[in-house]
């Protein structure tokens, strides 16, 4: 027979049921307090993500620096002035952190806490909650966005995004930045001759010449069908012509898998001048390979 103050099914309505309610959480609930001496500790630990690695839980009731030391190094700084600032204006405190173990590997994680004013401190209530595999396919979509599928070079979102950030750079600071469009030439040649799937390949090849020749600081990206862009941090044009030459002269003696020598680019130029839009950069490197294309393609013109 069943008692009339017993639901079916579970409850927590002992102190036993409650500490295994807890123990079974997919996470952390804590309670985090910092002392007016700057001293941090963990007064109460519970859930299934208490057992870290190298770490014992009345470890962390005596001195949070314990996990504190495993933090990446980015990401310390940012959580302690989190805590300072919640404490501070009695906000609520959220932040993320890597958490690192020791096999050298690292872990994400959520921290969620609300603060109060407790004796000779601040006491935060709350919870951490691992968000490693979120934040696995989080990055995974971000390379997805800014990722051309085909030559896995930055696609023409990505490349704008970084050219914005470079002129920018140039302005506060006066240093050089220099532009290149590439544009294969006769690529529907290819197409026509050879297949698409062989042109396909073609831009895979051409993608991964231009990352090996190039240094490693320019951004180099797709555009769009055959052409491509490289934005040169820290350069100018005077540095940057014989840079496209020898890139030219590279792809255009380079074994695609095809008829030798037919695949060449035409390439144009153009140095940013501090305070032109950038869309006057992309105009002008665009007229320098029109120029290019219409003196006979193969060349690099500025």
């Amino acid at each position: 027979m069943q008692h009339d103050n017993v639901m079916p099914g579970g409850g927590l309505d002992t102190p036993e049921q409650l500490r295994d309610f807890a123990a079974r959480l997919p996470g952390v609930i804590f309670q985090f307090h910092r002392g007016q001496d700057g001293h941090m500790h963990f007064p109460y630990l519970a859930g299934s993500g208490t057992g870290l690695p190298g770490i014992e839980a009345a470890q962390l009731e005596q001195d949070a620096r314990h996990l504190l030391d495993r933090l990446d190094e980015e990401d310390y700084p940012r959580l302690m002035t989190a805590i300072e600032r919640s404490a501070r204006w009695q906000l609520p405190l959220a932040t993320k952190f890597r958490f690192h173990l020791p096999n050298g590997r690292s872990r994400w994680i959520a921290l969620r806490a609300q603060p109060e004013v407790a004796e000779q401190g601040v006491l935060w209530h709350g919870l951490m909650i691992d968000i490693t595999e979120q934040m696995i396919e989080e990055a995974r979509l971000r390379r997805l966005s800014d990722t051309d599928p085909l030559t896995g070079l930055a696609n023409r979102r990505k490349l704008i995004a970084r050219l914005k950030e470079e002129t920018s750079l140039c302005n506060r600071h006066g240093t050089p930045l220099s532009l290149m469009l590439l544009d294969l030439d006769f690529f529907k040649r290819v197409n026509d001759t050879w297949g698409h799937l062989q042109g396909d390949q073609v831009l895979v090849e051409l993608a991964r010449l231009c990352r090996q020749l190039l240094r490693e600081e320019d951004i180099i990206g797709r555009l769009g069908g055959e052409e491509f862009a490289v934005v040169l941090p820290l350069t100018p044009m005077v540095r940057c012509r014989p840079l496209a030459e020898r890139l030219r002269r590279q792809i255009a003696a380079h074994d695609f898998g095809i008829a030798p020598g037919q695949i060449t680019v035409s390439i144009g130029l153009a140095e940013y001048r501090l305070g032109e839009p950038q869309d006057a950069l992309i105009e002008r490197a665009d007229r320098s390979l029109y120029a290019a294309k219409h003196q006979g393609r193969n060349r690099v013109i500025a």
